[in-house]
């Protein structure tokens, strides 16, 4: 089966099913000998007429059989993938269980065998459209080894009916302070509680932090304050398998880790029209700018760095200006320009306003500076950064880009499905 892949290609394969109780197997029988009475002190006629009369001899102890049940049923078909294999052995031990699926691909299913070999219990969920061989190795009552060997098939699923997941930051990025951890599906998402748990995130260690669902095909984790600078995270998403509602499944397992660089904080006050920009705690320039006009006024609130560009083309029609409109603009290579909100906010080099820089808004709400400053603060920021802006009535709208930081963090961790 094929499997899409973050950027697009088909990376799907298929995935499994649920359960019932079944009986696995029989034992083996053996026979052991009889005891004798102890006679040393009977007399010569009783011996012979014990002779003549031997005792019956005591009936020899059954061997046990070994019975191992499990949740699914022996040539059982349509099993969910959701489904966890657990087997129990009743008089005599699991020594050693082996299971294997085949399918488009043939997959060894890992478990975890009890000390005492009383039980074993799969430590993944199951793959779709495989015929599953569940292998035993078992020891009965008397210590003999038996072997048995049952199986069972697993229900189909089409693509539509598995959701993959794509994770922001990408493997070994270096992000900002504010980059929330994004977890995308390509399948709609209706069991949010049951996949939010199954996501984690630790940075050497567990994270104070939350979930918040923006839509059913992507949610957002942050912790409660900034990251730390220098600090390793990893995010797992440990989905494959799992009923994420409406007849859909987590399509795999995916784990990313990801690096969080120095802290930069950029804070602008759009009446005081400058730019303060700190990085790891300390001011390091106060940048003239120029920020919305009239009508076109810079949202206040915590954004977040989303994209960088080195150069940038601005056709003011994207934002829902039109051609014949006198405010109407487009500008072939904007310099350093870096986005903050999906509706079209940037931070840029703007060498037409240097008038205004300093003194007056005049841009359609992105925040200008002269070439020489987007030049340096371009060399000093990454995805994820923070930008901070206050003096607008005009506030930043929840979801218009990473707005992440935007609310209070209790109000914030009312968007989990958990919560």
């Amino acid at each position: 089966m094929s499997v899409r892949g973050p950027l697009g290609a088909d990376l799907r394969r298929p995935v499994l099913v649920t359960a019932s109780l079944v009986v696995l197997g029989m034992g083996t029988a053996a026979c052991s000998g009889a005891q004798g009475a102890d006679r040393s002190d009977a007399s010569p006629a009783a011996e012979s007429s014990s002779a003549e009369s031997p005792e019956a001899p005591s009936k020899p102890p059954k061997t046990k059989p070994v019975r191992v049940n499990s949740n699914i049923a022996s040539g059982a078909t349509a099993v969910p993938v959701d489904t966890v294999l657990k087997l129990t052995a009743d008089s005599g031990a699991l020594d050693k269980v082996s299971v294997v699926g085949r399918g488009e691909e043939d997959v060894r299913l890992p478990g975890t065998l009890a000390a005492d070999g009383s039980s074993w219990q799969a430590t993944e969920r199951l793959e779709p459209g495989s015929t599953y061989a569940v292998n035993m190795v078992t020891t009965n009552s008397d210590g003999d080894a038996v072997k048995k060997r049952r199986t069972f098939e697993t229900a189909p699923l089409t693509l539509d009916q598995q959701t993959y997941p794509n994770i922001s930051p990408l493997q070994d990025e270096t992000v900002g302070v504010g980059m929330p951890i994004i977890i995308g599906f390509d399948v709609p998402v209706k069991d949010k509680a049951s996949i939010e748990r199954h996501l984690s995130v630790r940075a050497s260690g567990p994270v104070d932090g939350a979930w918040r669902w923006y839509s059913d095909t992507e949610v957002h984790f942050r912790p409660r304050t900034y990251w730390r600078p220098g600090a390793t995270v990893t995010v797992k998403a440990d989905i494959n398998g799992v009923d994420a509602g409406n007849g859909v499944y987590g399509q795999m397992d995916r784990e990313v880790s990801f690096a969080v660089g120095k802290s930069v904080i950029s804070k602008i006050d759009i009446k005081k029209h400058r730019m303060q920009v700190y990085v790891n705690g300390s001011l390091a320039r106060t940048i003239a700018v120029t920020t919305g006009k009239k009508g076109f006024e810079t949202r206040s609130g915590t954004k977040v760095i989303i994209e960088k560009f080195a150069k940038k083309r601005m056709d003011a029609a994207t934002t829902g200006v039109s051609e014949d409109d006198p405010e109407y603009y487009d500008i072939e290579d904007v310099p350093y320009a870096l986005r903050v909100t999906y509706s079209g906010e940037f931070v840029h080099g703007a060498p037409w306003s240097a008038g205004a820089q300093g003194n007056a808004n005049v841009s359609h709400g992105c925040v200008g500076m002269s070439v020489s400053d987007a030049r340096w603060l371009y060399g000093q920021t990454r995805r994820g950064d923070v930008v901070e802006v206050k003096g607008s009535k005009r506030h930043l709208e929840d979801g218009n880009g990473w707005t992440d930081w935007d609310l209070p963090f209790w109000e914030y961790r009312q968007g989990s499905a958990l919560s």
